[in-house]
């Protein structure tokens, strides 16, 4: 099958490979020319475990090749992916002027039936001015279908070839058919293929983030109330977990939420309410929670020190989670500007994410290659992100590095019993120091 993807950022970039492996010929556009020739060179602008790999298998095997000419790309295709970005508006709302452009551009290029996909994250009813958009610059026949991507970034390749499900909505039963046969090679384990309408399809990826979301929220308010009454989130945890309603996944507590997804499409859902006149008040609450759990740790630390100004501290993680480079709404960023704020000096290190934190912070704070670099003479290790390097070090390692041994650990990736007979200061989120 001949497919278009247009925009190569994240969601494009892992699409178009893992479609063109099962065999499909798979055109990726973007207008930045610079990526795309990087791209044609075999090089990867984000990481992503596997990705770089893949793309360079399947150009090599003539499936899958970059260009920035749309028409191009779109006139042979049967299926055309609009991956485009959706950044978040003034409001919180989606903006959609990417998403729109793309698709008319895409209408002036179809040669014949082609099926039209909405592969970004969009707010409801999205998939109608798309229609609106192709509609006015062509008399091609053509179907808008839905397909929202439920990609987990560090697991983004796993994710797409094994899905957990698939969600198509579309209206026509022709357009049902070409994606159900696109798709086919990855569910032949039994994993369903879910078919409705275009506008519960795009709900269906707002709503599934936000419920997720809520979860860390959740999470983390009872982490907080752990701290006041005395018990230990932990025990808490693995007590609700092992109701079979409830479940395990996303019950661990930390310093919030961040990357491209959860926190633009919580702010998306509140904002589509506010516009219906419907008060989100639970989503407004998971979206409070979120932003006092980022400034935790530094609250913690001017409770302990009393003051910052003049000390310095090491950060172990950067990216919002491990396995990615991404630092879009990471909860380091606001840990390590009030840091700043309160006349801290810092010291981060993080195994893949240092050249996107250049850009964030630029000579404001010290980069480390390795973490014990960064614990050098530190008044005090925050951990961030919680890479599995950083699970078990060489604890006397580091207390001969550290000026004194204080770890506010961000992800309890720490025992806070042995963390204590190792004579560390230790404070986690919700457990009893």
């Amino acid at each position: 099958m001949h497919i278009a993807i247009i925009g190569t950022g994240y969601v494009g970039l892992v699409a178009g490979t893992c479609f063109a492996d099962s065999g499909n010929d798979v055109t990726c556009v973007d207008i930045d020319a610079r990526k795309i020739a990087q791209l044609q060179r075999g090089e990867v602008p984000i990481y992503e475990p596997g990705l770089e790999e893949l793309i360079r298998k399947n150009t090599r095997e003539k499936r899958l090749s970059f260009t920035t000419d749309l028409a191009a790309a779109v006139a042979p295709a049967q299926v055309v992916f609009i991956a485009v970005g959706t950044p978040e508006g003034e409001s919180g709302e989606a903006d959609l002027q990417y998403v729109l452009a793309a698709a008319e551009q895409v209408g002036r290029a179809m040669r014949h039936y082609t099926v039209v996909v909405d592969k970004s994250t969009v707010p409801v009813g999205t998939a109608d001015k798309v229609r609106e958009a192709i509609s006015r610059v062509t008399q091609v026949e053509f179907d808008v279908v839905s397909n929202p991507e439920f990609l987990k970034e560090g697991a983004a390749m796993d994710d797409f070839f094994k899905p957990d499900r698939v969600v198509i909505g579309a209206e026509s039963e022709r357009a049902r058919k070409l994606m159900g046969q696109l798709y086919a090679p990855f569910v032949r384990t039994e994993n369903p293929i879910l078919y409705m309408d275009t506008r519960s399809a795009e709900l269906t990826k707002y709503a599934a983030n936000a419920m997720l979301a809520t979860r860390i929220s959740f999470m983390n308010d009872m982490a907080v109330l752990c701290e006041k009454v005395g018990a230990d989130v932990d025990f808490v945890r693995k007590g609700m977990g092992a109701d079979k309603r409830i479940g395990y996944p996303f019950l661990f507590p930390g310093v919030g939420y961040g990357g491209s997804c959860f926190p633009k499409d919580v702010k998306a859902l509140v904002a589509k309410g506010r516009e219906l006149g419907l008060e989100l008040d639970l989503l407004r609450a998971v979206e409070r929670t979120n932003e006092r759990q980022k400034r935790l740790l530094v609250n913690k630390a001017l409770k302990h020190f009393g003051s910052l100004d003049g000390r310095t501290f090491a950060v172990w993680g950067l990216a919002f989670k491990p396995k990615t480079d991404d630092m879009r709404e990471a909860p380091s960023i606001e840990v390590i500007e009030g840091l700043l704020a309160k006349g801290a000096k810092v010291a981060a290190h993080d195994p893949v994410a240092e050249r996107t934190a250049r850009r964030v912070f630029g000579d404001r704070i010290r980069y480390t290659s390795l973490p014990y670099e960064a614990l050098e003479g530190a008044d005090g290790l925050f951990v961030v992100t919680e890479w599995n390097e950083f699970r078990h070090p060489d604890f006397e390692r580091m207390k001969t590095l550290m000026k004194s041994p204080v770890i506010f650990d961000g992800r309890n990736i720490y025992d806070p019993e042995r963390m204590q007979e190792l004579g560390f200061a230790y404070m986690g989120l919700g457990r009893r120091s």
